[in-house]
C-alpha cells in the first residue's frame, strides 16, 4: 500500500476538470495512444481485439478504441462521467462503475488495458496495476500515458515545480496561489515509475513519438518542426520530458509494428 492511504477517492471527477469533457483534446488522446497500441501489437485495426479504459470518465477514448474495432469495457468511479458516456456511446461501449484495484473482469480478459494520466489520482497505484496486470491477457498490451514528479510545469493546476515539492509545502503553494486548499495528485520519480510497473515488459515510446509526432497523430502537443530536432537531444531531456509514452507487455514480448524513424527503446521488466 502507499503512504496516501488516507487520501479520499475522487469521486465525481469531471465535474471539478473540464478537460475531461473536451471532447476534440480527449479523441486527439485517444488516435495517439492507438497508434502506439497498434504498433506495439503490430496490427492495422483492433477487430476482433478485448480493451479496457481504467479511468474512461465522460468515454470518449473508450468510444474511439470501439470505433478502432475493439471489443470495449470502459471502467471509473466517476458516475456523472459514466452517466454521459453511457447515453452517447453505450451501444458501442460496455460502461462500468468500477474501481481499478478491483476490476469486475476475470484474469487474463483483455488484450488492450489503457491507463492515461490516472495513475497519480488513485488511492492505491500498485493495487490498480496490480489488477490490471491480472486481467490482462499473455501477451497483451498496457498503454500508459504516464506523469512524473520532475515535470516542470504540474499539468493539473498550472502551477511550475508543484509535483516536486513534499505534501504539505504543495498544500501551501496551492493554498497561496488560490489554486485551492490540498495539492491532491501523487506523482513517482521516473525511478518510481520502474518500479511501480515491474511486472511488465516495458517498452519507451517517448522518443519514437516526439521525433515522428504525425505518424502517432500526435500533431495536438507535439510541434512539426520536433522531426528536426536530433533523437539524442529528446533522449538527454527525457528526465523533464512532462508525459512518457510506454507500451508495457504482460510476459517478454517486442512491438511488432514496422520500423519507425525511431525505435522504441527497452525498459525491461
Amino acid at each position: 500500500m502507499t503512504d496516501d492511504q488516507g487520501r479520499e477517492e475522487q469521486l465525481a471527477y469531471s465535474e471539478t476538470m473540464a478537460k475531461m469533457l473536451d471532447e476534440q483534446a480527449r479523441r486527439q488522446k485517444a488516435a495517439k495512444l492507438i497508434a502506439v497500441v497498434r504498433h506495439a501489437l503490430g496490427v492495422e485495426r483492433l477487430d476482433g481485439l478485448r480493451a479496457l479504459d481504467v479511468g474512461c470518465s465522460a468515454g470518449f477514448i473508450a468510444d474511439e478504441l470501439a470505433l478502432a474495432g475493439a471489443s470495449t469495457t470502459g471502467v471509473d468511479i466517476d458516475e456523472p462521467g459514466l452517466a454521459k458516456a453511457r447515453a452517447r456511446f453505450g451501444e458501442r461501449v460496455d460502461f462500468r462503475v468500477a474501481r481499478g484495484e478491483a476490476l469486475p473482469s476475470d484474469d487474463d480478459t483483455f488484450d488492450i488495458v489503457v491507463l492515461n494520466h490516472i495513475y497519480e489520482h488513485v488511492v492505491d497505484p500498485e493495487a490498480v496495476v496490480a489488477d490490471i496486470h491480472r486481467v490482462l491477457r499473455p501477451g497483451g498490451v498496457l498503454y500508459l500515458g504516464i506523469g512524473h514528479r520532475w515535470q516542470v510545469l504540474e499539468p493539473h493546476h498550472r502551477l511550475p515545480f508543484l509535483s516536486w515539492l513534499p505534501r504539505g509545502a504543495a498544500d501551501r503553494y496551492i493554498w497561496l496561489t488560490g489554486k485551492g486548499e490540498h495539492y491532491y495528485e501523487r506523482y513517482y520519480t521516473p525511478a518510481g515509475l520502474r518500479r511501480l510497473f515491474a511486472d511488465f515488459d516495458v517498452w519507451d515510446y517517448t522518443v519514437p513519438v516526439l521525433s515522428d509526432p504525425s505518424a502517432f497523430a500526435a500533431g495536438d502537443n507535439v510541434p512539426a518542426w520536433s522531426r528536426r530536432v536530433p533523437p539524442a537531444v529528446f533522449r538527454a531531456a527525457l528526465p523533464l520530458v512532462p508525459t512518457y509514452v510506454w507500451a508495457a507487455f504482460k510476459g517478454a514480448s517486442t512491438p511488432s509494428g514496422p520500423a519507425l524513424r525511431v525505435a522504441p527503446r527497452h525498459l525491461g521488466s
